[in-house]
């Protein structure tokens, strides 16, 4: 009696199995579909703008100007928004903290450094190089394997731009103080930018970088051993 009391138990246990896994709904899914279109497709019109301004000057200097605008509109609007969204209702499982972080680092490069700090030419050539990292990353993430796969070259490569990029601003922020509020005041309070991206930059570096990393593999693990093991069944 014993015996189909356990095939019972590990039926049971391999429905509530799949169960688990099942993916997203209907709804979900078509949102996932249209983000990705979009992003998709905005990262391809950055990029396009930006080999048909190298193409027509035959030099990178000065191309950031030329993809400014829809730059700063993906970068803003639909990735505060879509980010936030995703993460909070539960569509992808990810992590509230990691990607407000993520999110948030992307629009403070955006506006707190690189339209701040506009007398700095140096600057746009980093994030010149930021920016095609990021163009051949989403126009890739269509696909789920090439997208758990060239992020562990790609998204060293983008942080590094990032820091390059606000370390390219510190002397114009340290010599002018941008931003940063000195004593006395009324307020008897002060705050220095120039050390602020500092600490920036070591959050980066030494935290915030290592999580995401190693966060991206652990998903890598799930998803393409998800995949392989559906097809292993089939």
């Amino acid at each position: 009696m014993s015996a189909p009391a356990m095939g019972t138990s590990k039926t049971a246990h391999t429905d509530s199995s799949h169960k688990k896994k099942k993916g997203p709904g209907t709804l979900a899914t078509a949102y996932l579909v249209i983000y990705n279109v979009v992003m998709t497709a905005g990262w391809l019109v950055i990029a396009v703008g930006l080999v048909r301004a190298y193409l027509a000057r035959g030099s990178y200097h000065g191309l950031y100007y030329s993809i400014e605008k829809p730059l700063k509109y993906f970068q803003t609007g639909i990735n505060l928004f879509t980010q936030h969204l995703k993460c909070f209702e539960g569509i992808v499982p990810s992590s509230v903290v990691l990607t407000g972080f993520q999110v948030m680092s992307r629009v403070f490069l955006t506006w707190a450094v690189t339209h701040s700090v506009r007398e700095v030419k140096l600057l746009r050539d980093y994030c010149l190089a930021f920016i095609w990292l990021k163009s051949i990353f989403y126009v890739l993430r269509s696909s789920n394997f090439h997208r758990y796969t060239f992020f562990f070259v790609l998204y060293p490569m983008g942080v590094a731009g990032e820091l390059l990029t606000i370390y390219a601003a510190l002397p114009y922020v340290q010599k002018t103080g941008l931003y940063s509020i000195t004593l006395p005041n009324n307020y008897n309070f002060s705050f220095d930018y120039h050390t602020f991206l500092i600490l920036i930059m070591h959050h980066v570096f030494s935290k915030l970088f290592p999580q995401l990393y190693f966060h991206m593999i652990r998903q890598r693990k799930k998803v393409l051993g998800h995949v392989e093991e559906y097809s292993k069944v089939e």
